[in-house]
C-alpha cells in the first residue's frame, strides 16, 4: 500500500496559471501573459484511478496564448519509457486534440482497463506532445507520466463478518499475536463498522471509512474506550481506570483501507485519562492490522484455538 497515498494531480500548475493569467496578491489586478506561445501538459505526472466503470479521464493540455483559430496537436506514447501496454492496460480515445479558437485548454482522454491491471502492478506510460519544438517550453518539456492505479469498488459489507487482528500493541502488552473477531455495520453511523472485542473481551471499537477521495481511502477513529488499565497493565491507573484510543492523523499518522485486499491499517494513539487527576498520560501510538477472511478460513482458525 505504499503507493496508495498518491493523488490525482490535474490541478493548476504554474504553466496553467500563466496560461490563464495571474492575479496580484494585494490589489487582485489582472495581469495578462505576454510571453512566447507555448503548449504543454498542465502537470508532468499524474495518477490515473482505474475503476470498474472504466470511464475516461481528462488530462489537460494548456497553451500560454489564446488565438482566433483552432489548433490541433498530436499526442503519442513514448514506448521506451513506458511499461504499460496501450490496448491492453489502457486506451487513449484520440491521438489528436484540438484547442478551440478563443480557448487555451484541451484534454487528452485516457482510461485504464480494469481487468488487465493487478492490485500490486506498478504500471505507467509516458505521453508526449507531437508539436513544433518552438512551441515547447524548456522549463516544462513536452512529456507527462501517467501511473495506473487499480481502485476496487467500495462496499461496506466487504468489511463485515470475520476478521483477524494483528497489532504492535499485542507485541508489547498482550500474550497473543493474533485474534479472530467478528464485525458488523454500525446501524447508527454512516460508513462505520463495529469491531467486536478486537483486543479485549467486552470492549468493542468502531471505525469509519472515508469515501470522498478514491485515491486516499482513509480510516477515521473517534476517541473511545479501548480497555481497562487492569486488562492492559494489571492494575488501576487514573480516575476511571481505563485506556482510551484516539486518532493520531493530526500528527501525520494516516490510517487507510484497501477495497481490493479487504484490510484496514489503523494507527491508534492510546492514553490513560486523568492519570494523575487532571492529566492524560500517553501510552504510545500503535499500528493495528485488520484483515477480513472467509467463513472457511475463520473455521480453520477456530480449530487452531483462535
Amino acid at each position: 500500500m505504499g503507493t496508495l497515498m498518491k493523488k490525482v494531480n490535474l490541478g493548476l500548475s504554474l504553466a496553467l496559471i500563466l496560461a490563464l493569467g495571474i492575479f496580484s496578491s494585494c490589489d487582485e489586478d489582472y495581469i495578462s501573459y505576454d510571453g512566447p506561445s507555448y503548449i504543454m501538459f498542465a502537470d508532468s505526472t499524474t495518477v490515473l484511478p482505474v475503476q470498474v466503470s472504466e470511464e475516461y479521464t481528462d488530462i489537460p493540455i494548456v497553451a500560454t496564448k489564446i488565438y482566433s483559430y483552432d489548433r490541433t496537436i498530436g499526442v503519442e506514447v513514448d514506448q521506451k519509457s513506458s511499461n504499460a501496454v496501450e490496448g491492453k492496460h489502457y486506451e487513449i480515445e484520440s491521438n489528436t486534440i484540438t484547442i478551440k479558437a478563443g480557448e487555451n485548454v484541451a484534454n487528452v482522454r485516457v482510461r485504464g482497463i480494469y481487468d488487465e491491471i493487478g492490485i500490486s502492478d506498478n504500471l505507467s506510460f509516458v505521453l508526449k506532445l507531437v508539436e513544433d519544438k518552438s512551441q515547447v517550453w524548456d522549463v516544462y518539456g513536452d512529456e507527462m507520466t501517467v501511473s495506473l492505479y487499480k481502485v476496487c469498488p467500495f462496499n461496506l459489507e466487504d468489511f463485515t463478518g470475520y476478521a483477524t487482528v494483528r497489532s504492535s500493541w499485542m507485541n508489547y502488552y498482550m500474550t497473543v499475536t493474533q485474534r479472530l473477531i467478528t464485525t458488523e455495520i454500525d446501524p447508527n453511523n454512516e460508513n462505520t463498522i463495529i469491531l467486536h472485542s478486537p483486543f479485549y473481551d467486552g470492549y468493542d471499537m468502531s471505525i469509519r471509512f472515508t469515501t470522498d477521495d478514491i485515491l486516499n481511502p482513509l480510516i477515521e477513529t473517534d476517541d473511545q474506550v479501548f480497555c481497562s488499565t487492569a486488562d492492559a497493565f494489571g492494575t488501576i491507573y487514573g480516575d476511571d481506570g481505563i485506556v482510551r484510543i484516539m486518532d493520531p492523523s493530526s500528527s501525520g499518522y494516516l490510517s487507510y483501507y484497501s477495497c481490493c485486499e479487504n484490510f484496514v491499517n489503523q494507527y491508534a494513539t492510546l492514553y490513560v485519562p486523568n492519570y494523575p487527576t487532571g492529566y492524560n498520560v500517553a501510552v504510545g501510538t500503535f499500528l493495528n492490522l485488520y484483515t477480513w477472511i472467509t467463513d472457511d478460513e475463520a473455521e480453520r482458525l477456530k480449530l487452531q484455538g483462535y
